[in-house]
């Protein structure tokens, strides 16, 4: 499942991962929330947070993840990505340099401070 984290700055989305996050998830809260935003200020940035609650993808999350970064490829401002889990870390790290925007990855006890940046 998605969180949607709140009070954050209107050009921010921010979620949490809980659970297994579904293709239904992406579909019902993420893509439509990153959509509004893209329309609303052209770009977007991202807090998402992968934490201690967080078990897994399905495969059909994976697929929307790829299609909405992709599709919006050069709508991201800024990403910060919040996990302990080592292979999210590497994903990240090996896919990074694609990213036309800013990104950052942090540990789960750095989330203020992913907050902070990512909101600068």
């Amino acid at each position: 499942m998605l969180e949607l984290i709140p009070d954050l700055p209107d050009n921010l989305v921010g979620v949490i991962a809980k659970g297994k996050v579904t293709g239904h998830n992406y579909d019902a809260i993420l893509i439509p929330i990153i959509e509004d935003k893209i329309n609303s200020h052209g770009k977007v940035r991202l807090l998402y947070q992968l934490g201690e609650e967080f078990e897994g993808f399905d495969l059909q999350a994976l697929w929307d993840d790829a299609k909405l970064g992709v599709k919006h490829f050069k709508a991201w401002e800024k990403v910060a990505i919040v996990t302990n889990l080592k292979w999210i870390r590497h994903a990240v790290q090996m896919i990074g340099f694609l990213i036309p925007g800013e990104y950052k990855i942090f540990e789960n006890h750095q989330f203020n401070e992913a907050k902070a940046w990512v909101c600068s």
